[in-house]
């Protein structure tokens, strides 16, 4: 194992947000637009569900909503065809199901770590 293997357990993700913050400091795209740009691009090149699901927080913050990506997805049809736009609807619906997932699964951890700190408490007042 390398040494850069042993200081970093997720290189693959640490590289991607290197890459993206880059593109964002060099860019002189508001977000809104930058986001528009890289649905648009997600599409062309017929991304999988996963790099929806990476984008899907940072196209909320830019205050894209489903409305908009109906419009980029309108947008782009004539460029990249009708497969490549029921791909695209089809992995974003997928990616925010991984989002969605993922939301629920935290929660769940929250509440049950909550649930546990109650009970510590209640067997704290009653000792």
């Amino acid at each position: 194992m390398s040494e850069n293997e042993t200081e970093n357990d997720t290189p693959v993700s640490d590289t991607l947000l290197a890459m993206t913050i880059t593109s964002l400091e060099n860019s002189d795209l508001v977000p809104r637009e930058l986001m528009i740009a890289r649905i648009a691009a997600l599409v062309a090149v017929d991304a999988p569900a996963a790099s929806y699901a990476l984008n899907a927080v940072p196209a909320t913050v830019s205050d894209i909503d489903l409305d908009d990506v109906e419009d980029i997805l309108v947008a782009v049809a004539p460029i990249v065809g009708t497969t490549r736009v029921v791909s695209a609807t089809g992995n974003i619906a997928e990616g925010l199901g991984f989002v969605i997932a993922l939301a629920e699964a935290e929660l769940e951890e929250e509440l049950e770590e909550e649930a546990e700190l109650e009970d510590a408490l209640e067997a704290e007042a009653e000792d």
